[in-house]
């Protein structure tokens, strides 16, 4: 009986030195599923507009760089130009990961993929559409949880030109365009 009691505490020492030493080679496919499952929920939040849960994301010393603004830096600076960008009723957002990876030391992993997004074009109060791509780094935290460190999106939409770059039409496409529509007043 004796023998059996050591056989099993040998067993239950076993398993819980195993448990305890988990290396993050061991833990990259469980690390990999996180972040997938993080943006997935990511994603759901974002139909929500919910700022709080879409900004809990972040760590507090995130960056986020998004084409046509200067980078914004923080936990606290992100919130506000996701709150500004959470007012277009027209915003939405969805984001889809083609490659998740983490690195050996478990404690970086990124996602690369592509976006879509419908907003309010601010200059002309227009609803548009923009698509691109993306890269987020995500970093390990003490409790095991995977927030976001870096968040860069590249658009795919080249951007409108300025109205002073726009090409004028010149007084010949004027007046050909007065006689295929003889109503126009003429200038």
């Amino acid at each position: 009986m004796k023998a059996f009691a050591a056989l099993c505490g040998m067993a239950v020492v076993t398993m819980m030195m195993s448990a305890c030493n988990q290396t993050p080679a061991n833990t990259h496919d469980a690390d990999v599923r996180a972040i997938s499952d993080t943006e997935a929920r990511w994603n759901t939040d974002y139909v929500s507009k919910n700022p709080e849960k879409i900004v809990a994301y972040y760590a507090d010393d995130a960056v986020l760089m998004v084409p046509g603004m200067p980078a914004t830096t923080g936990k606290d600076a992100i919130r506000t130009s996701i709150q500004q960008m959470l007012t277009d009723p027209a915003l939405t957002l969805k984001f889809q990961a083609s490659k998740v990876d983490v690195a050996k030391s478990g404690e970086l992993g990124y996602t690369q993929g592509s976006y879509t997004m419908t907003m309010t074009n601010p200059a002309t109060r227009r609803v548009m559409s923009d698509h691109g791509s993306y890269v987020t780094v995500y970093r390990k935290q003490a409790d095991g949880k995977w927030k976001v460190a870096e968040d860069i999106a590249t658009s795919s939409v080249p951007p409108s030109a300025p109205a002073s770059a726009r090409p004028r039409k010149h007084s010949a496409e004027k007046h050909s365009a007065q006689k295929r529509h003889p109503r126009s007043k003429k200038h």
